[in-house]
This record gives structure tokens, sequence and C-alpha cells, in this order.
């Protein structure tokens, strides 16, 4: 059974960075696809970035050139660096194991951690 853990969100002004960690234990995680999501109040779940086993990136439009995700397998841990924070970003942050569908569209795969909450003051 595969079990995450976030960590290092907070409240941070706009323009300002965070960087949130999700450990993974379960599962074999070099062999793992992962992905970082985020759910603001009465919005749907999105993804917003997704890193392969072999290390390839993809990011939703709203956080490209802003956001990067990458990934430690010796740590079983995965990252998300996010710079040039904007209020909209608000929002409770999740990862997660991804697979791929044959549609490519990337779905999680594990049960939900409790997510960290970032809030980006105006």
């Amino acid at each position: 059974q595969v079990q995450l853990v976030e960590s290092g969100g907070g409240l941070v002004q706009g323009g300002g960075s965070l960087r949130l960690s999700c450990v993974v234990s379960g599962g074999i995680f070099r062999l793992n696809a992962m992905g970082w999501y985020r759910q603001a109040p009465g919005k749907q779940r999105e993804l917003v970035a997704v890193i392969t086993s072999g290390g390839s990136t993809n990011y939703a439009d709203s956080v490209k050139g802003r956001f990067s995700i990458s990934r430690d397998n010796a740590k079983n841990t995965v990252y998300l660096q996010m710079n040039s924070l904007k209020p909209e970003d608000t929002a409770v942050y999740y990862c997660n194991v991804c697979t791929r569908r044959l549609s490519n569209e990337w779905v999680p795969a594990a049960p939900w951690g409790q997510g960290t909450q970032v809030t980006v003051s105006s």
C-alpha cells in the first residue's frame, strides 16, 4: 500500500516561492511517474505537474515557467519548486503516483495523502 506525506506549504506573499516535498512509502518509487495536484476551494482537483520515471516533465499551462517538479529516487521523494506565486495558486497541494491511460491522460493511482496548504496573499 502506497502512502504519501506532503509538506512544505505555508503562507507567502505574491511573487514569493515555496518548495513542497512528498515522501512516498510502499511501492517501487523509482519505477513510478509522480504528479502534483492541487485543489482550490470550490474547484475540482487538477494536475499541475508530472515527472516520469525517466525524468521527463509536463506542466499545466497555468504554472509553466514558474513551477518545477523534480525527484530524488534515493529518498523516495518528489518535490515541487514554486516561484513567482500568485493568489490564484492558493490551494491544497497533493502528490500521487500517476499512471497514463491509453488516451495519454495522467490519472492518480494511490490513496490520497493529507495534502499541504499553500496560501498566497496579494
